[in-house]
């Protein structure tokens, strides 16, 4: 289902990261209430080729952004920046979605922040940057959906550096690094995000607190049996305007924050005991219709899951305008079922959940005559 166009040369060093879809807990998270989320088996890559003529780095990253390129003296001062539009933002000066200019800003600044000192081009003191070159990007995961796309670059070109500075981090600290970096595309570093690209596999969410979910191997979720995952278009509203607007909304009323816990608890019974999900599946997606950010279209789609005998939700903050809602979360165990059904969708991407165990890694270069075999 991958449309890449670009490709990985052997010889280059890269890492990857996977998405996320959450299962349970959308925006109640924000107020302190647990979420469950799952790392998912599609992947950003990130790597880094060297180019000497150049005092920079370039950026090429699929599908995000033109070409961009940002000269080394000046990589403090554009730090320096988004710091200071995401203190706007934090004073109510600018909304979230203008702390950006473009979509590759996010991983220089991952790059900027990893850095104590930085360096002129061509400094020897202090801890100069690996060399002059370009930061390339793939990914197999629809982007701006929902699936953690931000997360998984900033998680991706962190580990990537820490190769090429020799700077290691321990995972925890990384985990901090991706909630630091990507405050600045939501408003808020998301531990859910974070959790899910940094340590893989299924997590429980609570304010600070992660906590990993072990499935056995024969466990319905680890088999991908009758669990998917739908892209109901790419929404118009960002995640940091959803979460605004359902702040102002509903940010005060704590009994629908409290039957948010009482589902996330439930599904993570179900998910304990492999059972039936369905239940619990549709009283979320109740949820999240009535906090305002499933699309009309989404809605409508939910209802066709439902009378093939399955489930659905959205996963992730939907959207408060337009009519894509972006990633959903479907359980049909019937396979066939879910086949005809989506045959009616012809122009929405869906897959089996299929669960990475592993967050973020390094994916070395291999040896040129290895490479070619």
């Amino acid at each position: 289902m991958s449309t890449s166009a670009i490709t990985k040369p052997p010889d280059a060093e890269g890492a990857r990261a996977p998405g996320k879809l959450i299962l349970s807990g959308e925006h109640s998270v924000v107020y302190g209430c647990p979420a469950v989320v799952v790392a998912i088996a599609r992947y950003i890559d990130v790597w880094f080729t060297p180019l000497h003529k150049t005092n920079g780095l370039q950026t090429a990253f699929e599908t995000l952004a033109p070409r961009s390129f940002y000269p080394f003296d000046v990589l403090k001062s554009f730090k320096d920046g988004l710091d200071k539009r995401f203190d706007e933002f934090m004073r109510g000066e600018l909304p979230v979605q203008k702390i950006l200019s473009k979509p590759d800003d996010l991983a220089i600044y991952t790059l900027t922040s990893l850095l104590p000192k930085i360096p002129a081009f061509g400094s020897q003191e202090g801890m100069p940057l690996p060399v002059p070159g370009q930061l390339t990007s793939r990914s197999d995961m629809p982007l701006g959906a929902g699936m953690g796309s931000s997360a998984a670059v900033v998680a991706a070109t962190i580990v990537l550096y820490e190769h090429l500075l020799s700077r290691s981090q321990s995972v925890q600290d990384r985990f901090q690094k991706v909630r630091f970096c990507e405050r600045l595309q939501h408003g808020k570093g998301s531990a859910i995000d974070a959790s899910a690209v940094v340590f893989g596999g299924m997590n429980r969410v609570q304010g600070d607190d992660v906590r990993q979910l072990t499935l056995s191997p024969d466990h319905s979720l680890a088999r991908s049996d009758g669990w998917y995952w739908v892209l109901h278009g790419t929404p118009v509203s960002k995640t940091g305007e959803c979460v605004a607007k359902v702040r102002a909304q509903h940010g005060s009323n704590t009994a629908i924050w409290d039957e948010f816990t009482t589902c996330t608890n439930a599904f993570e019974k179900v998910i304990e005991d492999d059972s039936d999900p369905r239940d619990v599946i549709g009283e979320n997606q109740r949820l999240l219709d009535y906090i305002g950010v499933v699309p009309i279209p989404s809605a409508r789609f939910v209802a066709a899951v439902e009378e093939t005998g399955g489930a659905a939700k959205i996963s992730g903050a939907g959207a408060v305008s337009g009519d894509n809602g972006g990633a959903m979360v479907v359980y049909q165990p019937a396979r066939d079922a879910m086949v005809a059904l989506m045959s009616k969708y012809p122009d929405r991407q869906w897959d089996r959940l299929q669960i990475a165990d592993e967050g973020a890694r390094l994916t070395p270069a291999q040896p040129a005559m290895a490479a070619a075999q």
